[in-house]
């Protein structure tokens, strides 16, 4: 059986709700709340536990087969590993002060760091064969892929709400400044 409504007029209808606007609004919402990422946050929480257990294996990994690499392979690894050690320690601090603070330089220089130095440096030691890539290389390889790709999407998704939010922050500064 349809239940039918008697239709209210639409004046009175706007201020019903407007007021029930009013009434039912949530008050716990802060408008200066973090929008801190919590992925991405878990996701730099366990790689500084996993990167330790990862340099072990690779170094491990490329001392049981360094003397059987061509000269190129020993330098291009040796490059590799110290650089991807040498950023480790910067890319992942930027990425924490970038999303717990809300700091879009240091959160952009982290996604950069990842994206256009450590996942080339990665995908060359996973993908070309003249190095010998063992079982353990491998798997530990791809799991570090997985953390590196997961913090760039992670990342890029945190760098796009803040740059939202900091941009109506922005612009409803210069509107009240207009205001007054």
């Amino acid at each position: 059986m349809p239940v039918h409504y008697i239709p209210i007029p639409k004046n009175l209808h706007l201020g019903l709700a407007y007021a029930s606007g009013s009434v039912f609004a949530n008050r716990t919402f802060d408008a200066n709340d973090i929008l801190s990422h919590l992925i991405l946050q878990m996701l730099l929480y366990f790689n500084v536990f996993f990167f330790p257990f990862w340099w072990i294996s690779a170094a491990v990994m490329l001392e049981l087969k360094f003397d059987i690499l061509p000269g190129y392979y020993q330098g291009v690894l040796v490059t590799g590993m110290v650089l991807i050690t040498a950023f480790e320690g910067l890319r992942l601090y930027l990425g924490v002060v970038g999303n717990l603070k809300e700091k879009v330089p240091e959160l952009a220089g982290f996604w950069l760091l990842t994206f256009l130095l450590q996942l080339p440096i990665l995908l060359f030691f996973l993908t070309d064969n003249g190095i010998i890539i063992l079982p353990l290389e491998r798997a530990m390889h791809s799991l570090y892929l997985v953390f590196l790709l997961s913090e760039i999407l992670a990342a890029l998704q945190a760098l796009r709400v803040m740059t939202r939010k900091l941009t109506l922050q922005f612009h409803l500064r210069q509107l009240r400044e207009l205001q007054t």
